[in-house]
């Protein structure tokens, strides 16, 4: 079988995670449906996504969601990175470029399935069932992390980055049950890119104290529940590739 995944990307200073993790997954999606990995562009995704209602962030590199960026795919296409490279590496969103100078991949995508909030077996089931995930989680904590099964974050819960779920597992050595993540810090950080969060048979929960910074739009709760180390249970979904 054909890899899934293409090579750990380092966001910078731009608060792209959410471009990043919606366009890994849809190239892990797409590469599941067909058998073609593409490096898809978070470039674009970053530059032309509109967030009108504030969901997440400002838009760009002041944040925003991965169900705004598979709306735009939905509609607009998407390019390959290498004719729309990344440029907000130093924290600049950058203009969108017109459609007519951009070469788009044959990559469509009809919206986005959502999993159920904070339900660990739908989770699990949707990952060996249909694939990796696009998640959000609050990795306000994540900046030290070099190897093992991470168990460090606090109930109350900031959700404030967007990442790739792409397993879960077992690990004998510490008798100790974990998810696999994948993050957009480089392959420098953490397990080449990757952390291990704990997996609880019963998740813990506890209240997001800041979901604008998460998913939430204008006019949200000020609170939302969210559930799992590190709130991983709390929104999580994949892109409906449409593959001729």
């Amino acid at each position: 079988m054909p890899s899934i995944f293409s090579s750990i990307k380092d966001q910078g200073n731009c608060g792209s995670c959410w471009a990043h993790a919606s366009t890994e997954n849809l190239e892990s999606m797409w590469a599941l449906k067909t058998g073609q990995l593409y490096t898809l562009s978070q470039q674009e995704i970053t530059a032309c996504a509109p967030n009108p209602n504030d969901c997440g962030g400002f838009g760009g590199c002041m944040g925003s969601t991965a169900e705004l960026a598979y709306a735009y795919v939905s509609t607009a296409g998407i390019a390959q990175e290498w004719t729309y490279p990344y440029t907000a590496y130093n924290g600049t969103t950058g203009t969108c470029r017109a459609k007519a100078d951009i070469t788009p991949t044959n990559v469509q995508v009809n919206g986005y399935t959502a999993i159920a909030s904070n339900d660990q077996d739908a989770v699990m089931d949707a990952l060996a069932r249909v694939g990796p995930l696009a998640i959000n989680v609050d990795a306000s904590t994540w900046g030290s992390y070099g190897l093992g099964i991470y168990d460090g974050c606090h109930y109350n819960i900031s959700i404030d980055h967007v990442v790739q779920l792409v397993g879960y597992g077992h690990d004998d050595g510490l008798n100790a049950d974990y998810w696999i993540v994948r993050n957009s810090w480089s392959p420098a950080w953490g397990e080449n890119g990757y952390i291990r969060l704990m997996r609880h048979a019963t998740p813990t929960c506890g209240w997001d104290v800041d979901p604008q910074d998460g998913t939430a739009c204008k006019g949200s709760p000020a609170q939302l529940w969210a559930c799992g180390q590190c709130g991983v249970l709390f929104d999580a979904l994949y892109p409906n590739v449409v593959a001729n």
